[in-house]
């Protein structure tokens, strides 16, 4: 395996960890704002997506300037 192949593959499992802990914050920031437990859910999931697609696109960019 290529050194590139390998920064993208770490790039990518941080994106997902980073994504993860935003939303789970978002979570428990939402549930203390008083939002009702599903409100909160949508709250993390949209918060999941959102930081999941931005870093896939930057993710995308550092990987096509590596090779």
């Amino acid at each position: 395996m290529s050194v590139q192949t390998i920064a993208v593959v770490l790039s990518c499992a941080l994106a997902v960890l980073i994504s993860t802990l935003l939303a789970g914050a978002a979570g428990c920031l939402a549930r203390r704002d008083g939002a009702t437990g599903p409100t909160a859910a949508v709250r993390a999931a949209q918060t999941f997506a959102g930081t999941l697609t931005v870093l896939a696109a930057v993710t995308g960019a550092v990987a096509s300037v590596l090779r």
